[in-house]
């Protein structure tokens, strides 16, 4: 996860303390539809899979949390 805040931290540099879990990264404009691509590479990186944007929605992606959940339990 430390390569994911410090991700998203580098894309806000406004961005101050630390992200929560469950904060809605959407929402909160952390993740917008031009990083949106570039995130998903991270997570590949990460992950050591493909993410199929077929087999996911919008909300695999919304909080920390559901990331972890749905793309990095295996790979920790």
């Amino acid at each position: 996860m430390n390569r994911i805040t410090s991700w998203l931290h580098e894309k806000n540099p406004g961005l101050d303390g630390p992200i929560d879990t469950d904060e809605d990264l959407i929402e909160a404009r952390l993740i917008d539809s031009m990083d949106f691509l570039e995130f998903i590479d991270l997570l590949e990186e990460l992950s050591g899979t493909t993410i199929d944007l077929q087999e996911v929605t919008i909300d695999d992606f919304r909080t920390l949390a559901r990331v972890q959940e749905r793309f990095l339990s295996a790979a920790s």
